[in-house]
Protein backbone atom coordinates (compact mmCIF):
# COMPACT_ATOMS: atom_id res chain seq x y z
CA UNK A 1 0.00 0.00 0.00
CA UNK A 2 0.98 3.41 -1.03
CA UNK A 3 2.03 5.43 2.08
CA UNK A 4 -0.12 8.74 2.75
CA UNK A 5 1.59 11.90 2.40
CA UNK A 6 4.87 12.74 2.22
CA UNK A 7 8.48 12.41 3.90
CA UNK A 8 10.20 14.88 5.31
CA UNK A 9 12.67 14.74 2.57
CA UNK A 10 9.96 15.25 -0.15
CA UNK A 11 8.06 17.77 1.75
CA UNK A 12 11.72 19.83 1.81
CA UNK A 13 12.93 19.13 -1.47
CA UNK A 14 10.65 22.50 -2.55
CA UNK A 15 12.57 25.59 -3.41
CA UNK A 16 10.77 27.58 -1.26
CA UNK A 17 11.00 27.90 2.34
CA UNK A 18 8.63 26.06 4.52
CA UNK A 19 7.45 27.48 8.02
CA UNK A 20 5.79 25.38 10.56
CA UNK A 21 2.09 26.51 9.21
CA UNK A 22 2.91 25.22 6.28
CA UNK A 23 2.24 21.53 6.61
CA UNK A 24 0.77 19.66 8.96
CA UNK A 25 1.44 16.10 10.34
CA UNK A 26 -0.40 12.93 9.22
CA UNK A 27 -1.41 10.66 12.41
CA UNK A 28 -0.13 7.13 13.43
CA UNK A 29 -1.54 4.27 14.80
CA UNK A 30 -2.30 4.52 18.89
CA UNK A 31 -2.05 1.69 20.97
CA UNK A 32 -0.81 3.27 24.29
CA UNK A 33 -1.32 5.80 26.52
CA UNK A 34 -0.36 9.80 26.21
CA UNK A 35 0.90 9.22 29.83
CA UNK A 36 3.31 6.97 28.56
CA UNK A 37 4.90 9.23 25.56
CA UNK A 38 8.53 9.71 26.80
CA UNK A 39 9.69 13.58 26.52
CA UNK A 40 12.82 12.97 27.87
CA UNK A 41 15.55 14.69 25.58
CA UNK A 42 19.09 16.84 25.57
CA UNK A 43 20.07 20.52 25.18
CA UNK A 44 23.34 19.51 24.48
CA UNK A 45 25.73 16.23 24.30
CA UNK A 46 26.05 16.00 28.34
CA UNK A 47 23.03 18.04 29.70
CA UNK A 48 19.59 15.77 29.91
CA UNK A 49 16.08 17.82 30.84
CA UNK A 50 12.64 16.01 31.44
CA UNK A 51 11.12 17.74 28.45
CA UNK A 52 11.70 19.82 26.08
CA UNK A 53 11.28 22.87 26.91
CA UNK A 54 13.84 26.28 27.30
CA UNK A 55 13.08 29.72 27.71
CA UNK A 56 14.85 32.52 25.59
CA UNK A 57 17.12 34.64 27.36
CA UNK A 58 15.50 37.96 26.81
CA UNK A 59 14.98 40.21 29.80
CA UNK A 60 11.39 40.30 29.60
CA UNK A 61 11.43 36.40 29.60
CA UNK A 62 14.24 34.83 31.74
CA UNK A 63 15.79 35.81 34.97
CA UNK A 64 15.92 33.46 38.23
CA UNK A 65 12.27 33.05 39.10
CA UNK A 66 11.81 31.47 35.42
CA UNK A 67 14.27 29.63 35.61
CA UNK A 68 13.52 27.94 39.03
CA UNK A 69 10.10 27.30 37.59
CA UNK A 70 11.48 26.10 34.89
CA UNK A 71 14.03 23.52 36.39
CA UNK A 72 11.62 22.57 38.63
CA UNK A 73 9.28 21.24 35.49
CA UNK A 74 11.81 19.14 34.03
CA UNK A 75 13.20 22.33 31.65
CA UNK A 76 15.41 24.81 31.43
CA UNK A 77 15.94 28.59 31.65
CA UNK A 78 18.44 31.01 29.89
CA UNK A 79 19.34 33.73 32.49
CA UNK A 80 19.45 37.20 29.82
CA UNK A 81 22.86 38.78 29.48
CA UNK A 82 21.08 42.44 29.49
CA UNK A 83 22.77 43.61 32.46
CA UNK A 84 25.61 43.86 34.64
CA UNK A 85 28.34 40.82 35.16
CA UNK A 86 27.32 40.53 39.04
CA UNK A 87 23.51 41.02 38.31
CA UNK A 88 23.55 37.89 35.97
CA UNK A 89 26.03 36.34 38.35
CA UNK A 90 23.36 36.97 41.19
CA UNK A 91 21.06 35.16 39.22
CA UNK A 92 22.51 32.39 38.95
CA UNK A 93 23.34 31.91 42.19
CA UNK A 94 19.78 32.48 43.22
CA UNK A 95 18.88 29.22 41.03
CA UNK A 96 21.71 27.41 42.47
CA UNK A 97 21.31 27.66 45.81
CA UNK A 98 17.42 27.01 45.47
CA UNK A 99 15.47 24.40 48.05
CA UNK A 100 12.77 23.26 47.40
CA UNK A 101 9.59 24.85 49.36
CA UNK A 102 12.52 27.71 50.93
CA UNK A 103 11.90 30.91 49.79
CA UNK A 104 16.22 32.14 49.84
CA UNK A 105 15.47 35.72 49.03
CA UNK A 106 11.85 36.90 50.90
CA UNK A 107 10.56 40.13 50.22
CA UNK A 108 11.24 42.39 53.65
CA UNK A 109 9.60 45.44 54.87
CA UNK A 110 9.97 47.50 58.21
CA UNK A 111 7.91 48.73 60.57
CA UNK A 112 7.68 52.01 59.29
CA UNK A 113 6.38 51.36 55.80
CA UNK A 114 2.40 51.50 55.23
CA UNK A 115 -0.20 48.74 54.01
CA UNK A 116 -0.15 50.25 50.75
CA UNK A 117 3.04 49.25 50.38
CA UNK A 118 1.99 45.82 50.96
CA UNK A 119 -1.17 46.27 48.78
CA UNK A 120 1.45 47.13 45.77
CA UNK A 121 4.17 43.98 46.44
CA UNK A 122 0.21 42.07 46.65
CA UNK A 123 -0.27 43.56 43.06
CA UNK A 124 3.06 43.25 41.32
CA UNK A 125 4.15 39.66 42.94
CA UNK A 126 0.91 37.94 43.76
CA UNK A 127 1.52 37.48 47.78
CA UNK A 128 0.97 40.00 50.42
CA UNK A 129 2.37 37.67 53.58
CA UNK A 130 5.59 39.61 54.19
CA UNK A 131 8.04 39.65 57.22
CA UNK A 132 9.00 42.41 59.39
CA UNK A 133 12.72 43.47 59.55
CA UNK A 134 14.25 46.53 61.92
CA UNK A 135 14.99 48.04 58.60
CA UNK A 136 13.20 46.42 56.33
CA UNK A 137 16.24 44.50 54.81
CA UNK A 138 17.81 41.17 55.57
CA UNK A 139 20.29 41.85 57.47
CA UNK A 140 18.55 43.44 60.96
CA UNK A 141 16.33 40.89 62.95
CA UNK A 142 12.74 39.83 62.53
CA UNK A 143 10.25 41.93 64.54
CA UNK A 144 7.08 40.85 63.06
CA UNK A 145 5.04 39.17 60.20
CA UNK A 146 1.97 40.88 58.24
CA UNK A 147 -0.74 38.48 56.31
CA UNK A 148 -3.57 39.29 54.45
CA UNK A 149 -6.05 38.35 58.35
CA UNK A 150 -4.25 41.42 59.53
CA UNK A 151 -4.96 43.98 57.11
CA UNK A 152 -7.98 42.60 54.51
CA UNK A 153 -10.48 44.74 56.57
CA UNK A 154 -8.17 47.54 57.46
CA UNK A 155 -9.97 50.73 55.57
CA UNK A 156 -6.99 52.72 56.07
CA UNK A 157 -4.64 51.71 53.83
CA UNK A 158 -1.96 54.65 55.03
CA UNK A 159 -1.22 52.97 58.83
CA UNK A 160 1.91 52.00 59.57
CA UNK A 161 2.87 48.13 59.41
CA UNK A 162 4.23 48.86 63.25
CA UNK A 163 0.32 48.87 64.22
CA UNK A 164 -1.41 45.89 62.54
CA UNK A 165 1.81 43.23 62.24
CA UNK A 166 1.64 40.13 64.58
CA UNK A 167 4.80 40.49 67.31
CA UNK A 168 4.19 37.01 68.47
CA UNK A 169 6.26 34.59 66.09
CA UNK A 170 6.63 31.09 65.35
CA UNK A 171 10.31 30.56 63.87
CA UNK A 172 12.67 27.62 62.50
CA UNK A 173 16.48 27.84 62.59
CA UNK A 174 18.14 27.84 60.10
CA UNK A 175 19.24 24.00 58.81
CA UNK A 176 16.15 22.73 59.64
CA UNK A 177 15.04 20.15 56.91
CA UNK A 178 11.49 21.13 54.70
CA UNK A 179 10.19 18.14 56.36
CA UNK A 180 10.68 19.39 59.87
CA UNK A 181 9.45 22.84 58.71
CA UNK A 182 6.04 21.50 56.61
CA UNK A 183 5.43 19.81 60.37
CA UNK A 184 5.93 22.90 62.18
CA UNK A 185 3.71 24.45 59.54
CA UNK A 186 1.21 21.54 59.78
CA UNK A 187 0.93 22.56 63.94
CA UNK A 188 0.85 26.10 63.60
CA UNK A 189 -1.84 26.48 61.21
CA UNK A 190 -0.21 29.59 60.42
CA UNK A 191 0.76 30.29 56.08
CA UNK A 192 4.25 31.57 56.75
CA UNK A 193 6.66 29.91 58.93
CA UNK A 194 9.76 32.15 58.96
CA UNK A 195 13.50 30.59 59.18
CA UNK A 196 16.17 32.60 61.36
CA UNK A 197 19.77 32.61 62.05
CA UNK A 198 21.27 33.01 65.39
CA UNK A 199 20.85 36.28 65.92
CA UNK A 200 17.64 36.45 64.39
CA UNK A 201 17.63 37.38 61.31
CA UNK A 202 15.74 36.30 58.24
CA UNK A 203 17.66 33.64 56.75
CA UNK A 204 14.16 32.20 54.44
CA UNK A 205 10.81 31.61 54.80
CA UNK A 206 8.29 28.46 53.96
CA UNK A 207 5.14 29.30 53.14
CA UNK A 208 1.94 26.90 53.25
CA UNK A 209 1.21 27.68 49.45
CA UNK A 210 4.15 26.75 47.87
CA UNK A 211 4.59 23.62 50.07
CA UNK A 212 1.08 22.69 47.95
CA UNK A 213 2.60 23.79 44.70
CA UNK A 214 6.65 22.08 45.11
CA UNK A 215 5.34 19.38 47.15
CA UNK A 216 6.27 16.72 44.68
CA UNK A 217 8.73 17.41 41.20
CA UNK A 218 9.79 14.55 39.81
CA UNK A 219 10.79 15.37 36.57
CA UNK A 220 13.19 18.29 38.03
CA UNK A 221 16.32 19.47 36.72
CA UNK A 222 19.16 18.64 38.80
CA UNK A 223 23.01 18.19 38.36
CA UNK A 224 25.07 15.54 40.17
CA UNK A 225 24.69 17.89 43.30
CA UNK A 226 20.95 17.67 43.19
CA UNK A 227 21.27 21.26 42.27
CA UNK A 228 18.44 22.88 39.57
CA UNK A 229 20.21 22.93 36.57
CA UNK A 230 19.94 26.57 34.91
CA UNK A 231 21.69 28.62 31.62
CA UNK A 232 22.89 31.96 31.08
CA UNK A 233 23.94 34.09 27.79
CA UNK A 234 27.22 35.45 27.00
CA UNK A 235 28.02 37.49 24.08
CA UNK A 236 31.16 36.92 21.36
CA UNK A 237 32.43 39.97 23.08
CA UNK A 238 35.99 39.79 24.67
CA UNK A 239 34.91 41.84 27.38
CA UNK A 240 32.32 39.23 28.45
CA UNK A 241 35.44 36.57 29.60
CA UNK A 242 35.19 37.95 33.26
CA UNK A 243 31.45 37.61 33.35
CA UNK A 244 32.05 34.08 32.21
CA UNK A 245 34.45 33.56 34.95
CA UNK A 246 31.80 34.57 37.68
CA UNK A 247 29.08 32.31 35.96
CA UNK A 248 31.01 29.43 35.87
CA UNK A 249 31.77 29.93 39.69
CA UNK A 250 28.58 30.36 40.32
CA UNK A 251 27.67 27.24 38.94
CA UNK A 252 25.92 27.70 35.85
CA UNK A 253 25.10 24.21 33.64
CA UNK A 254 25.43 25.67 30.01
CA UNK A 255 26.57 28.79 28.70
CA UNK A 256 24.55 30.20 25.42
CA UNK A 257 26.76 32.42 22.88
CA UNK A 258 24.39 34.50 21.96
CA UNK A 259 24.22 35.63 18.45
CA UNK A 260 21.72 36.57 16.27
CA UNK A 261 24.05 35.17 13.36
CA UNK A 262 26.35 33.11 14.89
CA UNK A 263 28.75 31.59 11.97
CA UNK A 264 31.37 34.55 12.80
CA UNK A 265 35.02 34.53 13.61
CA UNK A 266 34.46 36.11 16.46
CA UNK A 267 31.50 32.99 17.59
CA UNK A 268 34.61 30.49 16.65
CA UNK A 269 36.49 32.51 18.47
CA UNK A 270 34.59 32.19 22.07
CA UNK A 271 34.21 28.55 21.85
CA UNK A 272 37.82 28.30 21.40
CA UNK A 273 38.62 30.20 24.30
CA UNK A 274 35.67 28.56 26.37
CA UNK A 275 36.39 24.99 25.20
CA UNK A 276 40.08 25.67 26.51
CA UNK A 277 39.41 27.31 29.83
CA UNK A 278 36.57 25.71 30.71
CA UNK A 279 36.59 21.88 28.88
CA UNK A 280 33.72 20.91 30.94
CA UNK A 281 31.49 23.25 30.34
CA UNK A 282 28.56 22.37 27.42
CA UNK A 283 28.30 25.39 25.49
CA UNK A 284 25.33 26.21 23.33
CA UNK A 285 26.25 28.29 19.87
CA UNK A 286 24.06 29.87 17.53
CA UNK A 287 22.26 30.85 15.99
CA UNK A 288 22.43 29.33 13.01
CA UNK A 289 19.78 28.41 9.94
CA UNK A 290 22.61 26.57 7.37
CA UNK A 291 24.31 23.21 7.54
CA UNK A 292 27.23 25.28 6.52
CA UNK A 293 27.15 27.19 9.73
CA UNK A 294 26.17 24.19 12.10
CA UNK A 295 29.53 22.26 10.34
CA UNK A 296 31.79 25.84 11.48
CA UNK A 297 30.28 26.06 14.88
CA UNK A 298 31.03 21.99 15.65
CA UNK A 299 34.21 22.37 14.26
CA UNK A 300 34.72 24.90 16.92
CA UNK A 301 33.14 23.01 19.73
CA UNK A 302 29.87 23.63 20.32
CA UNK A 303 28.20 21.23 22.19
CA UNK A 304 24.29 22.09 20.78
CA UNK A 305 23.06 24.21 18.12
CA UNK A 306 20.39 27.11 17.84
CA UNK A 307 18.53 27.25 14.99
CA UNK A 308 16.61 30.46 13.96
CA UNK A 309 16.99 33.90 12.36
CA UNK A 310 14.55 35.99 12.53
CA UNK A 311 11.27 33.94 13.10
CA UNK A 312 10.24 35.18 16.39
CA UNK A 313 6.74 37.47 17.22
CA UNK A 314 9.14 40.64 17.81
CA UNK A 315 12.44 39.86 16.04
CA UNK A 316 12.21 42.01 12.24
CA UNK A 317 15.50 40.47 11.34
CA UNK A 318 14.47 39.11 7.61
CA UNK A 319 12.66 42.32 6.94
CA UNK A 320 15.50 44.55 7.93
CA UNK A 321 18.25 42.21 7.13
CA UNK A 322 17.03 40.65 4.26
CA UNK A 323 18.43 37.12 5.47
CA UNK A 324 17.68 34.12 7.49
CA UNK A 325 15.11 31.06 6.79
CA UNK A 326 11.91 30.02 7.01
CA UNK A 327 12.35 28.28 10.27
CA UNK A 328 10.82 24.61 9.59
CA UNK A 329 13.18 24.20 7.00
CA UNK A 330 15.84 25.62 8.43
CA UNK A 331 15.11 23.11 11.77
CA UNK A 332 14.86 20.11 9.51
CA UNK A 333 17.90 20.49 7.48
CA UNK A 334 20.18 21.89 10.57
CA UNK A 335 19.04 19.17 12.24
CA UNK A 336 19.46 16.65 10.19
CA UNK A 337 23.07 17.67 9.30
CA UNK A 338 23.55 17.94 13.40
CA UNK A 339 22.36 14.10 14.26
CA UNK A 340 25.20 13.02 12.53
CA UNK A 341 27.39 14.54 14.87
CA UNK A 342 25.52 13.84 17.70
CA UNK A 343 24.78 17.27 18.50
CA UNK A 344 21.40 17.87 20.10
CA UNK A 345 19.78 21.23 18.70
CA UNK A 346 17.16 23.59 19.76
CA UNK A 347 14.52 25.05 17.66
CA UNK A 348 14.25 29.19 18.70
CA UNK A 349 11.61 30.99 17.37
CA UNK A 350 8.21 30.60 16.22
CA UNK A 351 6.57 28.57 18.73
CA UNK A 352 3.74 30.29 19.29
CA UNK A 353 1.85 27.09 20.04
CA UNK A 354 2.27 24.22 21.34
CA UNK A 355 1.40 22.39 17.98
CA UNK A 356 4.46 24.54 16.89
CA UNK A 357 6.52 23.40 19.30
CA UNK A 358 5.76 19.32 18.57
CA UNK A 359 6.14 20.21 14.28
CA UNK A 360 10.06 21.92 15.63
CA UNK A 361 10.39 18.31 17.74
CA UNK A 362 8.89 16.29 14.57
CA UNK A 363 11.58 18.16 12.10
CA UNK A 364 14.69 16.95 14.22
CA UNK A 365 14.94 19.49 17.27
CA UNK A 366 15.84 18.36 20.65
CA UNK A 367 14.29 21.24 22.58
CA UNK A 368 12.29 24.51 22.09
CA UNK A 369 13.29 27.52 22.92
CA UNK A 370 10.36 30.15 24.02
CA UNK A 371 10.16 34.12 24.59
CA UNK A 372 6.90 34.66 23.77
CA UNK A 373 4.62 31.28 25.16
CA UNK A 374 6.29 32.91 28.80
CA UNK A 375 6.21 36.51 28.52
CA UNK A 376 3.81 37.38 30.45
CA UNK A 377 3.40 34.83 32.91
CA UNK A 378 3.71 35.70 36.77
CA UNK A 379 7.61 34.24 36.61
CA UNK A 380 8.97 36.59 33.60
CA UNK A 381 10.52 40.10 34.44
CA UNK A 382 8.53 42.78 34.80
CA UNK A 383 5.42 44.37 36.37
CA UNK A 384 1.72 43.85 35.12
CA UNK A 385 0.05 46.99 34.19
CA UNK A 386 -3.17 47.56 32.47
CA UNK A 387 -3.69 48.60 29.20
CA UNK A 388 -7.79 49.21 27.83
CA UNK A 389 -8.84 47.04 30.98
CA UNK A 390 -6.26 43.80 29.81
CA UNK A 391 -3.63 43.36 32.81
CA UNK A 392 -0.47 42.93 30.78
CA UNK A 393 3.39 42.62 31.14
CA UNK A 394 5.93 44.40 28.59
CA UNK A 395 7.92 41.78 25.89
CA UNK A 396 10.79 43.12 24.13
CA UNK A 397 13.15 41.67 21.52
CA UNK A 398 16.78 42.23 22.82
CA UNK A 399 17.57 44.12 19.29
CA UNK A 400 14.33 46.95 19.53
CA UNK A 401 15.67 50.09 20.33
CA UNK A 402 14.51 49.81 23.82
CA UNK A 403 16.81 46.69 24.92
CA UNK A 404 19.60 48.03 22.97
CA UNK A 405 19.53 51.28 24.87
CA UNK A 406 20.02 49.02 28.11
CA UNK A 407 22.72 46.78 26.73
CA UNK A 408 21.40 44.12 23.94
CA UNK A 409 23.40 45.19 21.56
CA UNK A 410 25.92 42.84 22.32
CA UNK A 411 24.07 40.28 20.53
CA UNK A 412 24.70 42.09 16.93
CA UNK A 413 28.00 42.75 15.39
CA UNK A 414 27.73 46.55 14.77
CA UNK A 415 30.98 47.91 13.24
CA UNK A 416 29.84 51.88 13.42
CA UNK A 417 29.88 52.98 16.58
CA UNK A 418 26.84 55.16 17.86
CA UNK A 419 24.53 53.49 14.59
CA UNK A 420 22.29 50.79 15.31
CA UNK A 421 19.83 49.38 13.25
CA UNK A 422 16.85 47.86 15.07
CA UNK A 423 16.35 44.42 14.15
CA UNK A 424 13.02 43.77 16.52
CA UNK A 425 10.50 45.63 18.24
CA UNK A 426 8.65 46.17 21.98
CA UNK A 427 5.17 44.86 23.00
CA UNK A 428 2.32 44.03 25.33
CA UNK A 429 1.41 40.08 25.62
CA UNK A 430 -1.52 39.43 28.41
CA UNK A 431 -1.33 38.55 31.75
CA UNK A 432 -1.07 34.13 31.01
CA UNK A 433 -0.48 33.26 35.10
CA UNK A 434 2.46 30.90 36.52
CA UNK A 435 4.56 28.79 34.73
CA UNK A 436 3.79 26.24 37.06
CA UNK A 437 0.54 25.74 35.39
CA UNK A 438 1.68 26.95 31.75
CA UNK A 439 4.43 23.86 31.56
CA UNK A 440 2.26 21.27 32.12
CA UNK A 441 -0.28 22.00 29.68
CA UNK A 442 2.73 22.29 26.97
CA UNK A 443 4.03 19.00 28.71
CA UNK A 444 0.28 17.29 28.50
CA UNK A 445 -0.54 18.91 24.78
CA UNK A 446 3.09 17.33 23.73
CA UNK A 447 1.97 13.96 25.17
CA UNK A 448 -1.49 13.97 23.58
CA UNK A 449 0.55 15.20 19.94
CA UNK A 450 3.07 12.85 19.78
CA UNK A 451 -0.14 9.80 20.68
CA UNK A 452 -1.85 10.88 17.79
CA UNK A 453 2.12 10.40 15.51
CA UNK A 454 1.49 7.25 16.96
CA UNK A 455 4.95 7.27 18.28
CA UNK A 456 5.63 6.88 22.10
CA UNK A 457 8.81 9.39 22.91
CA UNK A 458 11.14 11.88 21.59
CA UNK A 459 13.92 9.21 20.17
CA UNK A 460 10.98 6.87 18.38
CA UNK A 461 9.37 10.23 16.99
CA UNK A 462 12.79 11.45 15.55
CA UNK A 463 13.63 7.52 14.43
CA UNK A 464 10.42 7.86 12.31
CA UNK A 465 10.59 11.13 10.91
CA UNK A 466 14.48 9.75 9.73
CA UNK A 467 13.05 6.30 8.33
CA UNK A 468 10.03 8.17 6.28
CA UNK A 469 7.79 6.26 8.64
CA UNK A 470 6.41 9.83 9.97
CA UNK A 471 4.01 11.38 7.13
CA UNK A 472 3.53 15.09 5.95
CA UNK A 473 1.28 17.11 3.93
CA UNK A 474 1.82 20.50 2.66
CA UNK A 475 -1.10 22.82 3.33
CA UNK A 476 -3.10 25.67 1.42
CA UNK A 477 -4.04 28.70 2.47
CA UNK A 478 -7.19 27.59 2.93
CA UNK A 479 -6.50 24.54 4.87
CA UNK A 480 -4.67 26.59 7.45
CA UNK A 481 -7.83 28.08 7.48
CA UNK A 482 -9.90 25.50 7.88
CA UNK A 483 -7.73 23.82 10.67
CA UNK A 484 -8.40 26.73 12.89
CA UNK A 485 -11.24 28.39 14.64
CA UNK A 486 -13.69 29.81 11.20
CA UNK A 487 -17.48 30.13 10.78
CA UNK A 488 -18.57 31.59 14.08
CA UNK A 489 -19.73 34.91 14.99
CA UNK A 490 -17.63 35.73 17.90
CA UNK A 491 -15.55 33.49 20.15
CA UNK A 492 -13.33 33.28 23.35
CA UNK A 493 -9.83 31.98 22.93
CA UNK A 494 -8.63 30.34 25.67
CA UNK A 495 -5.03 31.92 27.56
CA UNK A 496 -2.60 28.94 27.47
CA UNK A 497 -1.90 26.85 31.11
CA UNK A 498 -4.80 29.00 32.76
CA UNK A 499 -7.23 26.79 34.46
CA UNK A 500 -11.04 27.66 34.40
CA UNK A 501 -12.38 26.34 37.43
CA UNK A 502 -15.82 24.47 36.63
Amino acid sequence: MQPDGQSADELFQRVEGVTYNDFIILPGHIDFGAEEVDLSTRITRRIPLKVPVVSSPMDTVTESKMAISLALMGGLGIIHYNNSPDEQIAQVRRVKRFENGFITDPIVLSPNHRIGDIDRIREKEGFSGIPITVDGTLKTRLVGIVTNRDIDFEPDRSRLLKEVMVRELNTAPQGISLAEANQRLRESKRGKLPIVDEEGRLVGLVSRTDLKKNRDFPDACKDKRKQLRVGASVSTRASDRERIAGLVEAGVDVLVVDSAQGDSIFQVEMLAYLKKNFPNLDVLAGNVVTTRQCDNLIKAGADGIRIGMGPGSICTTQETMACGRAQATAVYECAKFCREMDVPCTADGGISSTGALAKALSLGASTGMMGGMFAGTQEAPGEYFYKDGVRVKKYRGLASVEAMEKGGAKRYLYGLKGIKVAQGVSGLVVDKGSVLDLVPYIVQSLRQSLQDMGVRGLGELHRALYSGQLRFERRSHSAQREGGVHSLLAYEEPVLGVRHEP
